[in-house]
């Protein structure tokens, strides 16, 4: 069994929690084993001016840690699992599932206690097609202002007056000890979070057994569940940063109930419906809800932004 693993990480501070917390882990369970951190930087890390959408979408934070992973620089690969897409390059996959922090999205303000207390017209920074949409339905006089960078930078331009309020994941927040800045956490009927937030995931090399027998102990079965449902729901709506696609799954005895939001990129057209099914047909539960949303107008929401659904 390997000694050493080398894990592929971006820089930020709240990639490299991910990565420690992963690290200590490890070393905790394993006492003789070394674990190792290389740093790398993504596209998506490299360009913040611009909204993901515009410049093709989550992959962008994966792809070079991908890279690394196929020419044997890196053993695994830890993830915020939001940001990883359907599809994987050949030969790779994700092998673990972490147990999910709290999943929901944050509302942050100085001066406001929540999305309901903003006044008419308020400026609220964040860059998620898939937050504006749900949010627009709560508050259409809303002014949203984009806003990139890593938690700390968003904060701090909060703190400058740049916007009323900003919305981030309530993860990251609580990850970096930040859980004091979280004035109301928005209930999933007012914004439904991004498939697979809130879980940190390892990415590895299909067959790398002496790997996969060090990251295992690390998984969750039932976040490892509720996200295979959550991630169907994206794979069949060939989904991405283009168009607001939100989903989330709970585990209720032997029962799975998923969530999906699909939206025009404008909001004006919204979509909204629950599948139900059984713990052990995670996935098609996710395609299932996947084809509902489809069939009720799906299609057409995926058309405006050039996307085609079978």
């Amino acid at each position: 069994m390997t000694k050493k693993i080398r894990i592929a990480t971006r820089s930020s501070k709240l990639a490299l929690w991910q990565a420690n917390w992963i690290r200590k882990r490890l070393e905790g369970i394993h006492q003789d084993l070394s674990v190792e951190l290389i740093h790398l930087k993504t596209k998506g890390d490299k360009i913040l001016d611009v909204p993901l959408a515009k410049i093709g979408g989550k992959g962008l934070f994966v792809k070079e840690l991908e890279t690394a992973l196929l020419e044997n620089r890196a053993d695994i690969a830890v993830h915020s699992l939001k940001d990883v897409p359907t599809e994987f390059p050949e030969g790779l996959e994700i092998s673990v599932f972490t147990k999910r922090e709290v999943p929901g999205d944050a509302f942050v303000s100085n001066k406001f206690d929540r999305i309901e207390s903003l006044p008419e017209n308020a400026v609220v920074g964040t860059s998620s097609l898939r937050r504006i949409a749900q949010l627009k339905k709560v508050r259409p006089d809303i002014q949203f202002k984009s806003l990139r960078g890593n938690v700390e930078t968003r904060l701090r331009k909060l703190d400058n007056g740049e916007f009323d309020a900003i919305i981030l994941a309530a993860a990251g927040l609580i990850r970096l000890g930040l859980d004091n800045r979280l004035t109301r956490l928005l209930h999933h009927d007012i914004s439904l979070p991004a498939i697979g937030q809130g879980v940190v995931c390892i990415e590895s090399r299909i067959g790398d057994e002496s790997i996969l027998k060090r990251i295992s102990p690390l998984g969750d079965v039932e976040t490892a569940m509720n996200v295979s449902a959550e991630r169907g729901l994206l794979k069949r709506l060939n989904g991405g940063c283009q168009v607001p696609i939100a989903g989330h799954a709970v585990t209720e005895g032997n029962q799975i109930h998923l969530t999906g939001v699909l939206a025009s990129p404008d909001g004006d057209r919204f979509l909204k419906m629950t599948e139900t099914g059984s713990l052990t047909d995670s996935v098609n539960i996710g395609i299932r809800l996947g084809t509902r949303l489809l069939e009720a107008g799906g299609r057409e929401i995926l058309a405006l932004v050039g996307i085609k659904a079978d």
